[in-house]
């Protein structure tokens, strides 16, 4: 039996370095637009999509391209997760807006050298969205235009920072601190639909945690389909995620880098491939040479062992 592990390290509001057309629900688009991101290069890797989340407080996301397969079969990872932004509350306007503490802000503002070289490589890189003890979360929306609003600024902070897309995180919300509601019912349906309809191409993941992740349908509206991919929360451990997606988009696997035993990652990798699973989650990737922990789920998902390059 797999030990139940779970340590997400919350993104701290360490500056309100959120640029103020955010924090006050205007475009995110303002300002100076993305570069275009390069082509990028294709992908020799036959396997399920491994996804590799990053605390970027600590770590540098371009660890996420230093792993490539050792039979040349190309990336290890294919999409790179910046952990974390998040969803604060303002107290005198009472609204929820995206906020990003000066690590997060760095690397955004530093696209060129810590998104696009990932880009280059073919991975794409996601924006988490995490709760922040302030009453804000994606599940007490008050109203549709509210709903809206926020995903204006998650959309508007993809296509300014030349992201490829946006993922739900709905732990350390808190909700009803500050006079915020509780979870209700049409309120992450609304965000969703919203954001979708914002960013049509673009990557939206949902972390199956939380009030979010088991309000995926109202008013006749299911928003399940809306997402790319979804995924397992407890590292160490094997759970399907409760979501109506087809097995090509779920993660039951979740493995924690570092933490996690080599012999249980390379147990739950396996298992992803016999029963048909598309998607294989990784957390907590550092600057170490973590190579051993990563051949031992990549030569059960790609037949491979990993190779890694400072």
């Amino acid at each position: 039996m797999f030990t139940l592990v779970r340590r997400r390290v919350r993104t701290a509001a360490l500056a309100l370095s959120t640029v103020a057309a955010l924090a006050f629900g205007a475009a995110a688009t303002a300002g100076a637009a993305a570069a275009p991101a390069p082509a990028p290069a294709p992908s020799k890797k036959q396997g399920p999509t491994s996804v590799a989340y990053v605390e970027v407080n600590d770590h540098s996301m371009l660890n996420v391209g230093k792993y490539t397969l050792a039979n040349g079969g190309g990336n290890v990872f294919d999409v790179a997760v910046i952990f974390a932004a998040n969803i604060n509350y303002n107290t005198d306007t009472k609204t929820a807006y995206l906020h990003f503490n000066e690590n997060v802000q760095r690397v955004l503002d530093n696209a060129a050298t810590q998104i696009r070289p990932l880009q280059a490589k073919g991975i794409k890189v996601v924006l988490s969205v995490l709760g922040n003890h302030q009453g804000a979360g994606f599940a007490n929306f008050p109203s549709k235009q509210a709903a809206s609003a926020f995903a204006r600024q998650l959309s508007g902070t993809v296509t300014k920072y030349g992201l490829d897309g946006i993922d739900f995180d709905d732990e350390y919300a808190e909700y009803g601190k500050n006079g915020t509601g509780q979870p209700n019912s049409s309120s992450f349906v609304h965000l969703v639909t919203a954001l979708r309809a914002n960013m049509p191409d673009k990557i939206i993941s949902l972390y199956n945690i939380g009030p979010a992740a088991s309000r995926l349908s109202y008013g006749g509206v299911d928003i399940s389909a809306k997402f790319d991919y979804a995924w397992n929360p407890y590292y160490g451990t094997w759970q399907v995620p409760r979501i109506a997606l087809p097995k090509s988009k779920l993660s039951p696997a979740a493995v924690e880098i570092g933490r996690t035993a080599q012999n249980t990652a390379a147990d739950l990798a396996r298992r992803t491939v016999r029963e048909g699973y598309g998607v294989y989650l990784t957390y907590n990737l550092d600057g170490t040479d973590r190579s051993a922990d990563v051949s031992a789920f990549t030569r059960e998902l790609y037949g491979s062992a990993a190779t890694y390059t400072p």
